[in-house]
């Protein structure tokens, strides 16, 4: 007898194994990026709403807008795997470019956080100031270790 979220169980399965497919065993870094975009859209569209200052022209904006940041992560994560697989063809060690898709990832993930938090103080939220403040703390960290890594490697 089958039951009835059996269908269910498959179609999530499913999108699951595609999902790890596509984006490897960290698939779900890049759906929680998702619904940060979602989420930050979403609130951007109710803090206009309160403001009066809806704009189908602006939240089209907003849409593109995120859709090249989808392009700047395929680009990160590209350009790492290139100059990976070119330093082991040329005996040059560029294995530690692989993170640079990470660290553009990571970066995006904090600026859509940060932009959630910030529309919804704007919409008359009270937020936690710890949260907001550690983002930023976040964001600095992600940024000095980039530039430490790769102003290091520059150096070599």
């Amino acid at each position: 007898m089958k039951l009835p979220f059996d269908k269910y169980d498959y179609i999530v399965g499913g999108v699951i194994a595609a999902l790890t497919t596509v984006f490897g065993e960290a698939w779900f870094l890049f759906a929680l990026y998702l619904m940060f975009q979602i989420l930050d859209w979403l609130t951007g569209w109710y803090k206009a709403y309160i403001k009066r200052k809806e704009s189908s022209k602006a939240g089209l904006l907003g849409l593109l807008k995120k859709l090249g940041y989808w392009i700047a992560i395929i680009v990160g994560f590209a350009v790492s795997l290139a100059f990976a697989h070119l330093g082991k063809m040329i005996a040059l060690p560029l294995e530690f470019l692989n993170i640079i898709g990470w660290f553009v990832l990571a970066s995006l993930m904090v600026n859509e956080a940060r932009s959630i938090l910030e529309n919804l103080v704007e919409c008359g939220y009270n937020i936690p100031m710890f949260l907001i403040k550690g983002l930023a703390v976040t964001d600095k960290l992600i940024n000095s270790k980039a530039d430490t890594i790769f102003i290091k490697e520059e150096r070599k």
